[in-house]
């Protein structure tokens, strides 16, 4: 079966949910993830970025740094530049998102976690969190979302942020 083309793609993109999500690394350059699971079937499992979808009139700044914090409980983070955009499709908890995803570099000195800020359904499928190096990253047999990100973090750790976002290809599962 083909794919959806471009052109569709897009058109789908420009209706999908609004999202930011954080690369945030600590002094070491390891980044964190959290670990998710189906709420119906918890063995299906990943690993994924903090972030979320916008609320309000939230800029894409706010929501990401809003969902760090519910996430995590993290608040001291610097706040870099976009790094990579995305469009998502997936199933979960029994429907199908579709997603505009903005990933932002953030870097804090803070690497205890504290997830008592979780929504409802966050409780239901998020089972912690875990900072990675980027050598972890690369070797993981766990599925990781975005499927790339293991690359796409040498990539930033050895040539720094790119001058304008990368579009990643759209990732629809």
């Amino acid at each position: 079966m083909a794919g959806p083309d471009a052109g569709a793609v897009a058109e789908t993109a420009a209706a999908a949910r609004r999202v930011s999500r954080l690369v945030l690394l600590d002094p070491a350059d390891r980044i964190l993830l959290l670990h998710g699971f189906e709420p119906a079937d918890p063995a299906d499992t990943w690993w994924f970025t903090p972030g979320g979808g916008l609320e309000g009139g939230e800029s894409r700044e706010q929501a990401a740094l809003r969902e760090l914090a519910e996430e995590t409980g993290i608040t001291e983070v610097e706040l870099g530049p976009v790094l990579w955009r995305r469009y998502c499709s997936f199933p979960f908890d029994g429907r199908r998102w579709e997603q505009d995803e903005w990933y932002f570099l953030a870097r804090t000195t803070r690497t205890e976690t504290e997830m008592s800020g979780l929504t409802e359904l966050e409780r239901r499928s998020v089972a912690g969190a875990r900072w990675w190096t980027s050598e972890e990253l690369l070797s993981a047999r766990e599925t990781v979302y975005p499927t790339r990100l293991a690359g796409l973090l040498r990539t930033l750790l050895d040539d720094g942020p790119p001058g304008v976002p990368v579009v990643l290809p759209p990732e629809i599962v």
